[in-house]
């Protein structure tokens, strides 16, 4: 029997390792449209008091949980990929061994 076909998994398991990387370095690529909007939104925010000569502490914390809430979203999902995976490997593997159970010597 051939081993599981995890290319597909593994492609994406690695594009998301990616992602989370990005993020750490709050690069924007990986961030969905509602994201982007939230991090600028605070962004903006925070410059505007700024300018006024005010405190940003509320746009900090904005901006902190919009960063973390992608982290936790590309987390989650970094999880639910690596979990898929070891599914199908552990299929493959219980196949293979009750193949090798039922065979006659």
């Amino acid at each position: 029997m051939a081993k599981p076909n995890t290319s597909r998994l593994d492609r994406e398991i690695r594009l998301t390792e990616r992602k989370i990387q990005a993020v750490q370095k709050e690069e924007f690529w990986p961030l969905t449209g509602a994201e982007r909007r939230k991090v600028r939104g605070a962004l903006v925010g925070g410059s505007y008091r700024v300018l006024r000569g005010k405190s940003t502490g509320r746009a900090e914390r904005a901006l902190e949980e919009a960063w973390n809430a992608v982290n936790t979203r590309l987390g989650a999902e970094l999880a639910a990929l690596q979990k898929e995976r070891q599914r199908i490997v552990g299929e493959a593997a219980a196949e293979k061994a009750a193949k090798k159970s039922s065979g006659w010597w």
